[in-house]
């Protein structure tokens, strides 16, 4: 794909006009105007974690809490974590020297809710091998904006089970604001994710919806991966739908693979992506509202198309089983795709309607050959069944003869007449 960049000599600052994507900076509210505790109130904070007994309410009060230390839940059971309100309780990690997450969670039936987090020098909180945890009304940031050197996600459920995330907001991370990991049975429901790499990412997850939600101004809106060489493989079964996935045209400020401990597999996503389906398998996308998103609306995505070495253990790396439907796509007629990753060129240069187009759904066509020899026989059940049709931008992209012969097709009518069923079940975790 890198010899793309011959059809872009010329036109780069035209594009660079036309195509930049808004940076949203903006902080929900101004924590600096709130009352700084006593290093005796923060003392106090540290040992309630600590000393915590199960089943028990940890409250923190108003104000703004300057930590110099992780704060550490450690296999406990039954603990709620209680703050004043997110624009009234915040603990800021800026001071801190050491650990990564701000907050770490280890044990079963914990909630935590009514507070701020801000300037963790890794994650801004995490759960791991949690059996029921819930995030309600957090809000995690980085207060310098957007950077390289922020944490990685804001929050971070990973190898849990029964996961709920409700009406939080995520902003500024260097991979994903709301990221849920190697886990089974979440819901991911009425947040805001923005100015963050990815907003929301679930991967390598089974039996997830995302729903309710707003994704705006982040490099990519909502991602559903599985990625190789991790303790849990495929994951299955996401639902995202009703879910405004808006503007995101966001730079891509992800450390790259090979350049330090922290690169990640986020760093390829293009600017201006809606939603994308990497190695994904079992999802059903409908009902959302994919609007201005100046690359893609929905990107279908085998995992070959990273470049990255695709063989693991118990581990597929094509997308598999997705029904896409319903949904409303809308967008500008000034913004060009991006041209900052491979695939963003791509779009650009090979969409089937012509230089500079942006998609409202692109499919890459890399397919598994033992289930069908021909693409037109939808081996790998991709169904799209959305209104009007034919009046969105559909490209599917031919990739296997080289780099020299990349070709696109629009026609849609292989993946028209079918339909996938996705099977979830999370009805108890929706309701709490």
């Amino acid at each position: 794909m890198r010899n793309y960049l011959k059809s872009l000599v010329g036109i780069t600052a035209v594009l660079l006009f036309f195509s930049c994507g808004s940076s949203t900076t903006e902080q929900s509210f101004d924590s600096s105007k709130l009352t700084r505790v006593s290093q005796d109130e923060v003392d106090k904070l540290i040992e309630a974690f600590i000393m915590a007994e199960d089943s028990s309410t940890i409250d923190i009060p108003a104000g703004f809490y300057e930590m110099k230390t992780q704060l550490i839940l450690d296999n406990k059971s039954g603990i709620k974590i209680k703050g004043a309100g997110m624009d009234q309780t915040v603990i800021s990690f800026r001071n801190l020297k050491t650990g990564g997450e701000g907050i770490k969670l280890v044990g079963n039936d914990i909630s935590i809710e009514d507070l701020s987090i801000e300037d963790a020098p890794g994650d801004g909180i995490k759960a791991q091998h949690a059996d029921g945890v819930t995030f309600r009304k957090i809000n995690v940031t980085w207060t310098n904006g957007d950077k390289s050197k922020n944490g990685t996600y804001a929050i971070y459920p990973v190898q849990c089970k029964n996961v709920l995330i409700d009406e939080c907001i995520a902003s500024h991370s260097k991979d994903a604001g709301i990221y849920v990991g190697q886990s089974e049975n979440i819901v991911v429901k009425n947040s805001l994710a923005f100015g963050n790499v990815a907003g929301i990412e679930i991967e390598n997850c089974d039996n997830a919806e995302v729903f309710g939600n707003t994704a705006r101004d982040n490099a990519g809106g909502i991602l559903v991966f599985n990625l190789p060489g991790l303790p849990k493989s495929d994951g299955k079964g996401t639902k995202i739908y009703d879910n405004d996935v808006i503007d995101n045209n966001h730079e891509n400020f992800a450390t790259p693979l090979g350049d330090g401990p922290n690169g990640n597999t986020v760093t390829m996503i293009p600017p201006g992506s809606g939603i994308v389906l990497l190695a994904a398998k079992e999802v059903e996308v409908f009902g959302n509202r994919i609007l201005r998103n100046k690359t893609t609306g929905i990107a279908i995505a085998s995992y070959q198309i990273t470049g990255f070495p695709a063989e693991a253990p118990n581990w597929s790396p094509y997308t598999t089983d997705i029904y896409v439907h319903d949904n409303h796509y809308e967008r500008n007629w000034y913004q060009f795709p991006d041209f900052s990753r491979e695939l963003g060129k791509l779009v650009l240069v090979y969409n089937a309607y012509g230089f500079g187009k942006s998609q409202d759904i692109i499919y890459d066509g890399i397919w598994d050959k033992k289930p069908g020899t021909t693409i037109d026989m939808n081996p790998m059940r991709v169904c799209i069944q959305e209104p009007e049709i034919e009046n969105l931008r559909f490209t599917r992209f031919v990739l296997t003869e080289g780099e020299e012969n990349i070709d696109s097709f629009r026609e849609y009518q292989p993946f028209q007449n079918c339909k996938v069923e996705v099977k979830t079940e999370v009805s108890r975790l929706a309701a709490l």
